[in-house]
């Protein structure tokens, strides 16, 4: 008997850093999180940008995101919210 949580295992948060929440947590692991936690169609409607809402992939969420500081600064702060 294989679950789907065996053959693709979510690795534990990393400890907190005291100064920084992020520390150690990639933005494609932040992605990743949120896009399995709530989908693109709630990413695109909580943070309305086209790369969550017009065929949205994870490689091009995070190039725009890479790019646009204020972009990443909304999922970052969404993600702390949630997870940390």
């Amino acid at each position: 008997m294989s679950s789907s949580a065996e053959t693709n295992p979510v690795p534990p948060p990393p400890p907190v850093h005291p100064r920084d929440p992020l520390h150690g947590v990639t933005l494609e692991t932040v992605l990743n999180q949120l896009v399995q936690k709530h989908g693109w169609s709630e990413m695109g409607r909580r943070i309305p940008i086209r790369c969550f809402q017009f065929n949205p992939t994870v490689k091009s969420s995070l190039t725009f995101l890479r790019k646009t500081p204020w972009a990443r600064q909304k999922v970052e702060d969404w993600f702390i919210s949630e997870f940390r």
